[in-house]
């Protein structure tokens, strides 16, 4: 599986991941940034399992930072 970047972000109530890259969505929490990460990697895993290789954009993401 090609590497896959993951966005943590803390929030007031926990923290919420998401990939960079993946058509879908797919998103986990958690209460720690610990949690938030194997949350996330469990639903990427899913996601691979139930779509398969297809999963992946071919195109990179745009990101734009202010």
């Amino acid at each position: 599986m090609k590497p896959i970047k993951i966005i943590v972000e803390k929030h007031a109530d926990g923290y919420v991941a998401y990939p960079l890259g993946l058509k879908g969505v797919v998103v986990g929490e958690g209460d720690t940034y610990e949690e938030a990460l194997a949350d996330v990697k469990s639903a990427i895993r899913f996601h691979l399992e139930t779509f398969g290789p297809d999963i992946f954009d071919t195109e990179s993401p745009v990101l734009e930072a202010f």
